[in-house]
């Protein structure tokens, strides 16, 4: 079993920064893919940042330059740094990571972009 715990969310004015945590236990591979997805009210969960084999990258169009994820494996926590953050960008927050053909998610943070 894995077990996912997300923090860090808020209220931040537009222009702002935000880290997220996604604190993992549970068995696992320090290689094991991991990512963030978002949703938005009255919208469809979608990828916002992901990592594969360790240190292959992938980002949504709409937030590369500005979100940078990273990963503590000695901590088993995931981060993910938001810089000039934008309304568009509220949203739950969900941490993911896959195991053996499994998917698991945490219970999301709330991220909100508003002045």
């Amino acid at each position: 079993q894995v077990q996912l715990v997300e923090s860090g969310g808020g209220l931040v004015q537009p222009g702002g920064s935000l880290r997220l945590s996604c604190a993992a236990s549970g068995s696992f591979f320090s290689t094991s893919p991991m990512g963030w997805y978002r949703q938005a009210p009255g919208k469809q969960r979608e990828s916002v940042a992901s990592i594969f084999s360790g240190s292959s990258f992938q980002y949504a169009d709409s937030v590369k330059g500005r979100f940078t994820l990273s990963r503590d494996t000695t901590k088993n926590t995931m981060y993910l740094q938001m810089t000039s953050l934008k309304p568009e960008d509220t949203a739950v927050y969900y941490c993911n990571l896959v195991f053996l053909g499994r998917s698991y998610w945490g219970e999301g943070t709330l991220v909100t972009v508003s002045s």
